[in-house]
């Protein structure tokens, strides 16, 4: 089944990426990107290793993972102001990185391919180890607040003088730039 380009990709850490399935958090103007198990199977197909067909998104796991995605969130929000997360966050995030993750294989073509029973769960266990991963490590103090108007997406700073301050120069840098160009056409 052929993936699309449908959510945004290049935070720098899986788990950024799926933090960012909500648009525009914490402003009026907020967008669900995983409003249905349709939605949920398109983001494993297209950010995961392995397929994942519709019915393989349950409503159950379709509250699942936007729960997961919250509780990544206020983990990493918690990790980068140096407080521990509160219990329930904790446990949520440690429960999805206990299940069963993905299994690669080398196919006769030579090829990588990855597999397992519920991609769906396990593409969301991965996306869960990559968040303890992400608060535990070195990366933490990369991560920063995209600057663009608005935006609200986390992102992980891999410039080397770490002062990169959009989470994507094709969007929200784009949109900065014109907007300064625009302020100093009217002076």
């Amino acid at each position: 089944m052929p993936t699309t380009i449908r959510f945004r990709q290049g935070a720098g850490r899986p788990c950024l990426d799926f933090v960012r399935t909500l648009r525009h958090r914490g402003t009026a103007d907020a967008v669900e990107e995983l409003p249905d198990e349709e939605a949920l199977a398109a983001w494993v197909r297209q950010c995961g290793p392995c397929p994942a067909r519709t019915r393989d998104a349950t409503a159950g796991l379709m509250r699942t993972a936007q729960e997961l995605r919250e509780a990544i969130h206020r983990l990493i929000s918690a990790a980068r102001a140096g407080r521990a997360p509160d219990a329930e966050t904790r446990t949520q995030v440690n429960e999805a990185a206990a299940h069963a993750v993905p299994v690669p294989a080398l196919t006769t073509s030579g090829h990588l391919s990855w597999h397992a029973e519920d991609p769906v769960r396990a593409t969301l266990a991965l996306v869960a180890r990559d968040a303890l991963d992400l608060v535990t490590g070195p990366d933490l103090g990369r991560v920063r607040d995209c600057a663009g108007t608005g935006c609200g997406a986390l992102f992980l700073d891999t410039s080397r003088p770490g002062t990169r301050r959009w989470c994507s120069m094709d969007t929200c840098g784009n949109r900065a730039k014109k907007e300064a160009l625009r302020r100093r056409a009217r002076t």
